[in-house]
């Protein structure tokens, strides 16, 4: 798998910064069929940062409906990249 295929977009909600001021993690979306392994190496050839760990899961997709149809979105793959001390990766620096 391609290292720019592994990682699809970085999670910015307030769970994800304050997990990023308590313990230099960053959550991002990732590819489901990625592992641990190829999150650690995407991250750091991507960010040139040090990983000290990585945690994974496998979030369910939600059942939705409109009006008598139900329907079900897509479930998709969390990891918590935790950095090494002194690191850290910032996606919106000038604003």
């Amino acid at each position: 798998m391609n290292l720019s295929d592994v990682i699809k977009r970085p999670l910015i909600t307030e769970k994800a910064t304050s997990l990023k001021g308590e313990s230099n993690s960053v959550l991002f979306a990732v590819d489901p069929r990625a592992n641990k392994k190829e999150v650690r190496e995407a991250v750091e050839k991507m960010f040139r940062v040090k990983v000290l760990d990585v945690r994974t899961m496998n979030v369910a997709g939600k059942v939705k409906r409109r009006g008598r149809t139900l329907g079900l979105r897509p479930g998709w793959k969390k990891a918590v990249v935790t950095l090494k001390e002194g690191d850290k990766i910032e996606f919106f620096e000038g604003v």
